[in-house]
Formats: C-alpha cells, sequence, structure tokens
C-alpha cells in the first residue's frame, strides 16, 4: 500500500474532469474564480451519506449567498447517482469517480479503520477551494452527521 496524499491548506487543487448525474463533465478549472466545498463520500444511497448529502442541500443557499457552489464526489456510476440526486432532490452537481483517481489525488482514498479492522476504501473528506484553485481547508475523516453544519461554522456561515 503506497502512502497516502494528506492535502494542506495554500496547496493547488487537483485538476479533475468528471461527469456528473446528468453526464455533463465538470472540471475544477470551470469554477475558477469560485469558491467551492467539495465533499467526498462513500455510497450514495446509504443512510450516512444521504444524510450528509441533505445537509449539504439544505445549505446550498446558505453556501451560495457567500459564494460557495457544492460539488460531491463518490465512486457510484452516473446513473446510480442521477436516482440518488432525483429521490433525495440534490440540485448541486454529483461526480462520478469509479476508478478513485480523483479520490486518490485529495487523499480521500486508502486505509482507513472500519469497526476495528484496516480496510481500503473512501475516507469521507471535505475541501475548501478558493477563487484561484487553492485548498482553504482540508478534512479529512469526518462524521457524516453535523458536518455540514461544522463547515458553515468554519467558513463564518450562519444558520
Amino acid at each position: 500500500m503506497t502512502d497516502r496524499i494528506i492535502l494542506e491548506a495554500g496547496q493547488p487543487a487537483p485538476e479533475f474532469a468528471l461527469p456528473d448525474q446528468d453526464g455533463v463533465v465538470r472540471k475544477l478549472s470551470d469554477y475558477r474564480g469560485e469558491k467551492v466545498v467539495i465533499f467526498f463520500y462513500p455510497q450514495a444511497m446509504t443512510p450516512a451519506c444521504t444524510k450528509e448529502a441533505c445537509e449539504f442541500q439544505e445549505s446550498t443557499a446558505p453556501l451560495a449567498a457567500a459564494g460557495y457552489r457544492v460539488l460531491g464526489i463518490s465512486r457510484d456510476a452516473v446513473d446510480k447517482l442521477k436516482r440518488f440526486a432525483e429521490r433525495d432532490h440534490l440540485e448541486y452537481p454529483l461526480l462520478s469517480d469509479p476508478d478513485t483517481a480523483v479520490h486518490v489525488a485529495y487523499g480521500a482514498f486508502g486505509e482507513k479503520n472500519s469497526y476495528g479492522r484496516i480496510v481500503e476504501g473512501v475516507i469521507r473528506s471535505t475541501f475548501v477551494v478558493d477563487e484561484e484553485g487553492r485548498i482553504a481547508e482540508a478534512l479529512y475523516n469526518i462524521k457524516a452527521t453535523g458536518h455540514v453544519a461544522r463547515v458553515r461554522k468554519l467558513l463564518g456561515i450562519g444558520a
């Protein structure tokens, strides 16, 4: 197993080009000049990931008012992301990274402790990228529930 990349504030955010739930390819560079919140989650339509995704949906208006766009990334196929977005009324892009290349570039895939066992998988993580495409915040090993409130507090965005 190779060492996992850990991104830190000030580093350039790794570029990507991934299809969203509608098959539209989204590139990080498309968001240059905007602030972006990128969250990596293990699997669409699972209880914890649904909770986190819905909390981000509930916060899209206040985040947008503060100048932030939201992107979710998982290993799920585009068709599953489409069903997830429709089922839970998610209005922000959900990006498909089935080969985990973008997960690895962000340090969001690797060894983790799952119920006392060391396994390889998605490490729930969130990144804030500034207008110049640099990492402003890198949050690893986060909990799904309550995480969005923590992100909003970190960014100074009230309820």
